[in-house]
């Protein structure tokens, strides 16, 4: 049945799915990222990489990089896609994946504790500001948690104006994280808080 007030046809009305990245889904992801790599030739591998190896291989050399990860059989991240379309994309792997988390004062570990990190969010520009972010996350906890993760961290930006480019917040906001079912555990920096979801 037809949702009272709903348009026909309309792409925010079709239904949601969320697939981790697998080496049948690379042309999906590659599509979403496009020619940019999704931002200046990263394709989401700035924290797999040295900052030396990142910026030597802007563009092809990453997206080779990214290529190799997925065919490999590692899963590097769930997509969101909508009426078959990819249109969203949330990094998640265990933090030890991530030598620059190692680097960062920043963000260096809380505890202990084995956590899975999410890295990044990246939306096709045209579904941005809809909520769908916070769907994201929560689809990467779930991947997680099927994958044998206790806890997910995320290291979002603290928007510092009231419209922050996109670009800026590439590991995402602390509004989504909180909607998500995230909360700060650590704040070494004004704006770049720690923050956890627990897998029960």
């Amino acid at each position: 049945m037809k949702r009272p007030g709903a348009k026909r046809g309309r792409p925010e009305d079709a239904v949601l799915l969320f697939r981790p990245v697998t080496p049948s889904r690379w042309h999906d992801l590659a599509a979403l990222f496009g020619e940019r790599g999704a931002c200046g030739g990263c394709w989401c591998m700035a924290w797999r990489l040295t900052t030396g190896e990142w910026t030597k291989g802007k563009g092809a050399r990453n997206r080779r990089a990214m290529k190799r990860l997925v065919e490999s059989g590692t899963r590097p991240g769930v997509l969101a896609y909508r009426g078959g379309e990819p249109i969203g994309w949330c990094a998640i792997a265990p933090r030890r994946d991530y030598p620059a988390l190692g680097r960062s004062r920043v963000l260096r570990p809380v505890d202990d504790e084995p956590v899975w990190s999410i890295s990044c969010l990246f939306i096709r520009k045209e579904a941005r500001r809809a909520g769908l972010s916070v769907q994201l996350l929560r689809a990467a906890v779930d991947f997680a948690a099927r994958r044998g993760a206790r806890t997910v961290e995320g290291y979002p930006i603290e928007p510092t104006m009231e419209r922050t480019p996109d670009p800026f917040v590439w590991t995402g906001i602390p509004s989504a994280f909180r909607k998500a079912g995230f909360r700060e555990v650590a704040r070494r920096s004004r704006s770049r808080p720690i923050m956890r979801a627990r897998i029960t």
